[in-house]
C-alpha cells in the first residue's frame, strides 16, 4: 500500500486558491524520481478503468482519447495499447517529462496543460474522456469548475469516464484526496452531458477497504 502522507504535506503547504493544481508539480518534483511517494504511480493501469472497459467490452480502434490528469502514463498507455489514439495531459511538466522517459517508444501524445486553462483543440474534441482521481484532489471550492472543464472535451457522440473515491454527504471528507459525493458527480453533468450508468461499490486493495463511484457520462444522452 502506498504512503499517501507526502503527497499530503506538499498539497497542504502549498495549496493556493488561485492556482490549487500547481501543487501537483511540486510533488513530482520533489520526489526526486521515486515513484513509491506518488500515491497513484503505480505500475500498472488502474484497475477500474481495466474492469469497466473489459466488461463493456470498450472498443478504443480509431477513438480520439484523452486522459486528464495523467501522472506517469500507466491509464494512456493502457488505451493506446488497445488501440486508441490518445491524448494524456498533466499540469505538472516534471511529470510529462517523466511520463515520457518512462515509455520512451510510446504513440502517446503527452502534452503538459491546465485544467482551468485548457488547450483550445481540445474543446468537444474527443470520442472518449477518462478522469480519474484529479477533481478530488483539489480543494471543494474549485470542483464544479474542475468538472465543467472535463465535461468541456466531450466530443458530439463522445462519452466521460469518471473514478472517484465515493462518501456520503454527511460524512466526514477526511483527508486529501477526499471522496467526493453524488452530487458533485453532478458537475460533470454539463455542456450537454447526461448521467448514463453510475456504480457505488467498495475495493478491496493489500488490505485497505476503499468506497467507489465509476460513473459514465454521454453527449447529449447518447
Amino acid at each position: 500500500m502506498r504512503d499517501r502522507s507526502f503527497a499530503r504535506e506538499v498539497a497542504q503547504e502549498h495549496f493556493d486558491r488561485t492556482r490549487p493544481a500547481d501543487w501537483f508539480d511540486v510533488l513530482y518534483r520533489e520526489a526526486g524520481g521515486n515513484e513509491k511517494l506518488v500515491p497513484w504511480a503505480d505500475p500498472t493501469p488502474n484497475p477500474n478503468l481495466v474492469s469497466w472497459v473489459d466488461r463493456e467490452q470498450f472498443s478504443a480502434t480509431g477513438k480520439r482519447i484523452l486522459v486528464v490528469g495523467c501522472g506517469l502514463g500507466q491509464d494512456a498507455e493502457e488505451l493506446a495499447r488497445r488501440g486508441g489514439s490518445v491524448v494524456a495531459f498533466d499540469i505538472s511538466p516534471t511529470a510529462i517529462e517523466w511520463a515520457r522517459k518512462r515509455h520512451p517508444s510510446s504513440t502517446v501524445d503527452y502534452r503538459c496543460a491546465d485544467l482551468f486553462s485548457p488547450p483550445a483543440d481540445f474543446h468537444r474534441a474527443f470520442d472518449f474522456v477518462f478522469e480519474a482521481y484529479t477533481v478530488q484532489a483539489l480543494p471543494p471550492e474549485v470542483r464544479e469548475r474542475a468538472a465543467h472543464a472535463v465535461a468541456s472535451f466531450v466530443g458530439s457522440r463522445g462519452q466521460l469516464l469518471v473514478v472517484c473515491r465515493a462518501r456520503d454527504e454527511a460524512e466526514d471528507p477526511g483527508t486529501m484526496p477526499w471522496p467526493l459525493t453524488e452530487r458533485e458527480l453532478h458537475f460533470f453533468e454539463h455542456g450537454g452531458l447526461a448521467l448514463l450508468a453510475l456504480e457505488d461499490y467498495v475495493e478491496s486493495d493489500q488490505g485497505e477497504t476503499t468506497r467507489r463511484f465509476r460513473a459514465l457520462y454521454g453527449q447529449n444522452g447518447g
